[in-house]
């Protein structure tokens, strides 16, 4: 048998091409869907930590008789702090392991007293400063379902 007599099978070009075409419809329908949830996720695990930060922060309440001060922060969740109101029957254990940081890697705003209750606890969100719109917008915990 000669190499002339053996029949080759592959791909033509224009099929390899429709096979593009279909990949490339595919990615530009999914990506957008796909790539525009990241800022949404970010928004998602801010409040799931602001609500975390604020249930630590009612339990060091309800030992203490006080909300940490301004000054002594959320750090107080974690090691015991100094100053007033000093924690009398503060956790041996702590309220937080540590102190989460907000999903754009900026610590959470913490006031106490703050301007709508007890405290303001808040992240600036994606724009890491005070105000902003949309994704950008500050996350509080006032803000909270």
């Amino acid at each position: 048998m000669s190499v002339h007599g053996k029949k080759q099978h592959g791909f033509t070009l224009i099929e390899i091409m429709v096979v593009m075409v279909i990949l490339g419809l595919l990615v530009a329908v999914v990506a957008p869907n796909i790539l525009g949830r990241g800022e949404e996720a970010r928004i998602g695990v801010a409040k799931t930590q602001l609500r975390n930060v604020s249930s630590a922060l009612d339990l060091y309440k309800l030992d203490n008789f006080n909300y940490p001060s301004t000054e002594q922060g959320l750090e107080a969740l974690v090691n015991k702090p100094s100053g007033s109101p000093e924690p009398k029957n503060w956790s041996k254990d702590g309220y937080l392991p540590s102190v989460p940081k907000d999903p754009w890697g900026v610590e959470y705003q913490y006031v106490s007293p703050g301007s709508e209750g007890p405290y303001d606890l808040y992240s600036f969100g994606a724009d890491q400063r005070e105000g902003g719109e949309g994704d950008a917008a500050d996350i509080s915990v006032h803000d909270l379902n």
